[in-house]
């Protein structure tokens, strides 16, 4: 096991030896939950969207099997969005169907399931059932597109009981990934050229945070108003166009930096995600000579958690350019130094000391169990910590406490490892950036003796 640290080094200590153990650091990129490229409209190994088009429509069932698994990044998130008139297409009665079938689908390919109900689109008009219902339209009827009144409050109560709904059936789903904010204008993104009073805004948001109490919720960007409100009452913030470089106006020279400095969420990443989808797609920005490097340090600079690049492919030439990018987007766990006595009594305490980094540029925003495990081929004792790791910020974090060894744990040699474990499976569920990761998820510290 030499290879698994860079030092360790004996210091005499009373009746025990100290030992301290720096681990090898990983520097390749780290597949992790609830951050990186996401998968959009589609699953882990399925089809990639042909050159620089991708659909609008969610999936309503499995897609046919590939023979050839496309290169695209392993991600742990797939991102899905459905209209109301797929979802609902008669009054009462939701195709409830499709969001199961997607959680299956999310699982079944190592991913959790973040998700968007969207209103409508250009393709994709109000249900017919909600037009004809006597419900205000805000637009001429000679227009093509049939835009709602957001203050009428038939569109209240019916979004509201769509959401409300989705929120009894899947809050707090353990497939469930996150779940968008989503009240007016096309897709639902919260602008439109009808937009209501603010106080109807509010209550179309206020619907979400009725709805979802333990699901993540995401607030869309554009409108600052509803960005403020929806982040205060603890929401992450997401927007839909990074990499826009356009010469006339452009979302990350003319819009973005701006807005987040003016409504003040330059720290909401310390307590809830960012999460962005590309403007067009990556093979776009090559094809208009946009600065790749600039984009990407951008998105890392305002705390970038996940990214949606449309299940469309990255052009090869900027492939080492997006890997450092996952390296270091969402959040990173480097162990750098952790000092343990080599043995300990059974019943008594096990000091440790240790020294870890976040090398990403977020928090992990989920609850994990920091553990420290003693093997030996015949007995094995976990012991999960206290630590809150949600609170390990870009930068360094110390563990130092003392661990209880089981009174009844026999004497021998003992493999001291840890891992990051997922409170619900009590599994492994973090690879953390060092080597030495072993088949079942645990990382080697080095041994000690218990004696009696």
């Amino acid at each position: 096991m030499k290879h698994l640290w860079l030092l360790a080094v004996l210091i005499p200590l009373a009746q025990a030896e100290h030992v301290i153990v720096r681990p090898t650091e990983f520097r390749g990129v780290l597949v992790n939950p609830g951050m990186g490229i996401t998968t959009f409209q589609r699953y882990n190994g399925e089809p990639l969207y042909p050159g620089l088009r991708w659909s609008e429509a969610g999936p309503t069932e499995p897609l046919a099997p590939v023979a050839a698994k496309p290169v695209f990044p392993e991600t742990t998130i797939a991102y899905c969005r459905w209209h109301w008139a797929t979802l609902e297409p008669e009054r009462g009665k939701v195709r409830w169907e499709i969001l199961d079938t997607a959680l299956q689908q999310a699982r079944l390919h190592g991913q959790t399931l973040a998700i968007r109900l969207m209103p409508y689109d250009q393709q994709h008009p109000l249900p017919e059932w909600y037009r004809s219902s006597g419900a205000r339209r805000a637009n001429a009827a000679s227009e093509a597109i049939w835009e709602p009144d957001f203050s009428d409050p038939l569109y209240l109560k019916h979004w509201n009981t769509l959401i409300a709904a989705a929120g009894a059936r899947y809050d707090g789903h353990p497939d469930l990934e996150s779940v968008d904010i989503s009240s007016v204008g096309y897709w639902g993104e919260g602008w439109s050229n009808y937009m209501p009073a603010f106080e109807h805004q509010r209550s179309l948001i206020d619907i979400y945070f009725k709805a979802f109490h333990r699901t993540l919720l995401l607030m869309n960007f554009d409108e600052p108003d509803a960005l403020v409100y929806g982040t205060s009452r603890g929401a992450g913030w997401r927007f839909d166009c990074l990499g826009d470089m356009r010469p006339k106006f452009s979302h990350m020279l003319d819009f973005y930096p701006q807005q987040i400095a003016r409504t003040g969420i330059q720290d909401v990443w310390r307590r809830s995600p960012v999460v962005m989808e590309t403007c067009g797609v990556p093979a776009g920005w090559k094809q208009n000579n946009w600065d790749v490097h600039y984009i990407l340090t951008e998105a890392l600079r305002w705390h970038v958690s996940s990214l949606n690049v449309k299940s469309t492919a990255i052009p090869p030439e900027w492939q080492r350019e997006f890997d450092d990018f996952q390296s270091r987007m969402g959040y990173r766990f480097a162990l750098r130094r952790i000092e343990f006595e080599d043995r300990v009594r059974a019943g008594a305490m096990l000091g440790l000391k240790s020294w870890w980094v976040n090398e990403g540029v977020a928090p992990v925003y989920r609850e994990y169990r920091l553990a420290f495990e003693l093997t030996s081929p015949g007995h094995t004792a976990r012991i999960a910590t206290a630590a809150d790791i949600r609170k390990w910020l870009p930068g360094d974090a110390v563990f130092d406490d003392s661990l209880a060894i089981a009174a009844d744990l026999p004497e021998g040699v003992y493999r001291l490892r840890t891992a990051l474990l997922d409170p619900g499976t009590g599994k492994p569920a973090i690879r953390l950036a060092i080597s030495g990761r072993e088949p079942d998820g645990w990382y080697p510290l080095g041994t000690i003796n218990v004696i009696r």
